[in-house]
C-alpha cells in the first residue's frame, strides 16, 4: 500500500461521507451535501489518508480535527479535539490509523494546541495513540418526583432571560467552567453562546431561565438553565436540558424547582451532564433523589506538549519542587524529565538532561493524562502500572494537580 496521508481537499468529501457512514451508520435522514462555502465547519482541520498505489486514489481514512479552548486547572487551554474517526474495514489494524494521527498531531502541536480530547467509539483504539479516559459525556433520567422534593430556595427567584442578559449568562458559565478541568470556554464555533441561539424566536431551546438575587441595579445572576420542552402533554415525555449550571446551592434548588413545575405535562427531566450520580455535577447534590444514567461516552485526554500544557496552570500558592518524567514507547514525542517549579503558585516546567532512569516519578502518557486531568491518585497510577520510579513526592504531586472535578459538557 502507497499511503499519502494529506489534508482534505473539497473533492474528497463524497468519498469520506461514504467511510463515515460505514463507521457511524447511515443518518435516517441524509445530511445536505455541502457547498464550497460552507466548508470544512468552522475551526476544522480534515485530513484523509489515500492509498493511491497504481493511481487509484482511495481514500482509506479520515478525520477531523476542531480547534477549542478548555479549561484545565483555572486557565484556558488550546486543545485539538479529534472527531468523525474512521477506517475502511478492510484497512483496520493496518497501521493507517497511527500514521494519519501522527500527522494531524504534528500539526496541532505545531499549531499551539497543547492538549488534545477524543469521544472514543472504542477506548482500547486510541489508547495505542496514548489517550486515556478522565470523564464522560453523560445523559440522566431524573424523575418529576426528586424535583417535587427540592426544598425552596432562600433568596432566590427565577425569570426567563432576554437578548440583553446574554453577556451575564456567559460570565456565570465562566466562573462555574473556570473552576472545574475539561469544560470548553464556548469562544469558538459551534459552541459560542450567541443571544439568537439562545433566546429569540429562532434559538435552540424553547427557554433559558435565570437564577437571580436582588433586583433593579443590584440584580445578580447566579444560574441559569437551557431546556426545550418537547412534543405532548403526560407523563410519558420528558423535558430536555442542555445546560443546568448554578454558583450557589439556592440557585440551583430555583432551577430545579421551576423545571419540576412541569410534573403536570411531562414525567421527567433528562440531563446533559458529566460523571454519572456521584460526578462532578454539582448542582444535583441538592436533589433528595438518585437519578438514572442512560447513556455514557467516555472522554479521552493526551498531552501534545508536558511543558506547555502543566507549565499554563495556576496552582495551589505554595513553593514546590517535584521532578518527574515521561517515559511511553507509545508516545516518543512525549518522552522526557523536568522538574516541576510551583513559586507562590505559578508554574514553570524546567527540563532535565541529567536525570538518570529511576531517579523520579515516572509516568505513562495516560498515567499523566489523567493525573493532570484530576482523574486519578498517583495511588491509583501506580496500582494500574501508570506510575512508577520513587513515590516520595506523590503527596505532592496530589495536592497540587488534584482539587478540581473533570466536567464534560460538550459534545462535539
Amino acid at each position: 500500500m502507497t499511503l499519502t496521508i494529506r489534508r482534505t481537499t473539497f473533492a474528497d468529501v463524497p468519498a469520506a461521507r461514504r467511510l463515515g457512514a460505514e463507521a457511524f451508520g447511515v443518518p435516517s435522514t441524509p445530511q445536505p451535501d455541502p457547498t464550497p462555502e460552507s466548508w470544512p465547519s468552522a475551526n476544522t482541520r480534515p485530513w484523509v489518508a489515500v492509498d493511491d498505489e497504481g493511481g487509484a486514489d482511495e481514500l482509506v481514512a479520515a478525520l477531523g480535527v476542531r480547534r477549542f479552548t478548555s479549561w484545565f486547572h483555572g486557565v484556558p487551554v488550546p486543545t485539538a479535539g479529534f472527531a468523525g474517526v474512521t477506517v475502511a474495514a478492510e484497512r483496520r489494524g493496518s497501521g493507517v490509523l497511527r500514521r494519519l494521527f501522527d500527522a494531524a498531531l504534528d500539526e496541532a502541536r505545531a499549531r499551539g494546541e497543547v492538549v488534545s480530547t477524543l469521544y472514543p467509539s472504542a477506548a482500547g483504539i486510541y489508547r495505542h495513540l496514548g489517550y486515556e479516559v478522565v470523564g464522560s459525556f453523560d445523559d440522566v433520567r431524573i424523575p418529576m418526583s426528586a424535583l417535587a422534593a427540592v426544598r425552596a430556595p432562600h433568596g432566590v427567584r427565577t425569570r426567563r432571560a432576554t437578548a440583553a442578559d446574554v453577556p451575564a449568562v456567559r460570565r456565570t458559565y465562566d466562573a462555574w467552567a473556570s473552576a472545574q478541568n475539561g469544560p470548553l470556554t464556548r469562544a469558538e464555533k459551534p459552541f459560542v453562546m450567541e443571544a439568537d441561539e439562545l433566546v429569540g424566536p429562532d434559538a435552540d431551546y424553547t427557554g433559558v431561565s435565570l437564577a437571580v438575587t436582588g433586583a433593579g441595579d443590584d440584580e445578580r445572576l447566579v444560574g441559569f438553565v437551557s431546556w426545550s420542552r418537547g412534543s405532548g402533554y403526560d407523563r410519558q415525555n420528558a423535558l430536555e436540558v442542555d445546560d443546568l449550571v448554578a454558583l450557589t446551592p439556592d440557585a440551583a434548588r430555583a432551577l430545579w424547582r421551576l423545571l419540576g413545575s412541569f410534573s403536570a405535562v411531562v414525567g421527567e427531566v433528562r440531563l446533559a451532564t458529566s460523571g454519572g450520580w456521584a460526578g462532578a455535577d454539582v448542582s444535583r447534590l441538592v436533589l433528595p433523589d438518585h437519578a438514572e444514567r442512560t447513556s455514557s461516552r467516555p472522554y479521552m485526554l493526551r498531552l501534545l506538549d508536558v511543558p506547555g500544557a502543566l507549565g499554563a496552570a495556576r496552582l495551589a500558592p505554595v513553593d514546590a519542587r517535584v521532578p518527574f518524567a515521561v517515559v511511553d514507547p507509545a508516545t516518543p514525542d512525549l518522552e522526557g524529565a523536568w522538574t516541576l517549579v510551583v513559586d507562590g503558585g505559578a508554574v514553570r516546567v524546567e527540563a532535565d538532561d541529567r536525570a538518570t532512569p529511576g531517579d523520579r516519578p515516572t509516568f505513562t502518557s495516560a498515567g499523566l493524562a489523567q493525573s493532570y486531568a484530576g482523574a486519578q491518585s498517583c495511588a491509583n497510577l501506580r496500582f494500574a502500572g501508570h506510575l512508577g520510579g520513587p513515590a516520595d513526592h506523590d503527596a505532592t504531586w496530589d495536592a497540587l494537580w488534584g482539587g478540581r472535578q473533570v466536567h464534560v459538557r460538550d459534545y462535539f
